[in-house]
């Protein structure tokens, strides 16, 4: 199985920035895709950015420009780089992690998440 870890988040004021990260274990970064998703109170989760082991990426539209998503193969670490957060990007964070190489968008194609982290944003 693969195993995650967590950090960051926090409280920010709009137009400010935080950077998420995620600690896998379990299985080699060419093996696993990561992704980032978001749960808004009341909403479903939903998919924000991922990252294949050869780092290829994709976002959601509503974050393209202002997220960045990277990967450190060494570490076996992913990252999400927040910048330009507005208020609707107030949400808990999970990392997730499928093994094999696609991107893929859906929460149930992912078989691992991490415990969460709260991403909140004043105006």
């Amino acid at each position: 199985q693969v195993q995650l870890v967590e950090s960051g988040g926090g409280l920010v004021q709009a137009g400010g920035s935080l950077r998420l990260s995620c600690a896998a274990s379990g299985r080699t970064a060419s093996t696993v895709t990561m992704g980032w998703f978001r749960q808004a109170p009341g909403k479903e989760r939903e998919f924000v950015a991922a990252i294949s082991g050869r780092d290829n990426t994709f976002y959601t539209n509503s974050v393209k420009g202002r997220f960045t998503i990277s990967r450190d193969n060494a570490k076996n670490t992913v990252y999400l780089q927040m910048n330009s957060l507005k208020p609707e990007d107030t949400a808990v964070y999970y990392c997730a992690a499928r093994v094999g190489a696609a991107i893929l968008l859906r929460v149930y194609d992912y078989a691992y998440w991490g415990q969460g982290t709260q991403v909140t944003v004043s105006s």
